[in-house]
């Protein structure tokens, strides 16, 4: 009982930073406004790790790529910790196990960045209809335009209604059920 209250606990933690981490990486990508609270949030609250780890893990492209390998290894911890306090026996193929811990951690990082992704999405459509002109709009603009732009090619407003949003987020809940889901069943057969 109390070990998955620590479960809960620490996994609901590693998740946040983790996902505090891979917003920041996605806002420096996407060249979204850094003058904004979010942003300045998010730099606040992960700088104790980014800096350093930006020495040893250098950029590419332009890309932090410290920022999204740290929040891959959060998750990798945080997939440890589940084995340790689960009480699992690595065995003789601990190799492997590590292997796919490493790509179950994978995983949840692609699954945290299609949840940002959905909340942006929603936080964006809401916002167009309550107070379009809100300085959080450019920065939720900056996130989401790559990603609703093919959709809103093929898909005309409706009634000066876009729709494209309803179709992103079909097609993100459609990627979390078909491919992500189907991934880690795959690799859960090597527990």
């Amino acid at each position: 009982m109390l070990g998955n209250t620590i479960l809960f606990i620490v996994g609901t933690l590693g998740d946040l930073f983790a996902a505090a981490l891979l917003l920041r990486f996605y806002l420096q990508l996407l060249r979204a406004p850094y003058r904004n609270p979010l942003s300045q949030f998010l730099a606040a609250l992960t700088d104790f790790i980014v800096r350093p780890a930006r020495k040893v893990i250098p950029g590419l492209w332009g890309m932090d790529l410290s920022t999204l390998v740290l929040g891959w290894l959060t998750e990798l911890l945080l997939q440890l910790l589940v084995f340790w306090l689960k009480d699992y026996d690595l065995g003789a193929s601990m190799g492997v196990t590590l292997v796919a811990v490493a790509l179950l951690a994978l995983l949840q990082v692609i699954k945290i960045s299609l949840y940002l992704l959905m909340g942006a999405v929603f936080a964006q459509a809401i916002l167009s209809w309550v107070n379009p002109h809100s300085p959080a709009a450019p920065m939720l603009n900056s996130l989401t335009r790559p990603f609703l732009h093919p959709f809103q090619r093929l898909i005309p407003a409706i009634g000066n209604v876009d729709l494209s949003p309803l179709f992103l987020l079909l097609a993100i809940q459609v990627a979390l059920m078909l491919p992500v889901a189907w991934l880690e069943a795959q690799i859960a057969h090597f527990f």
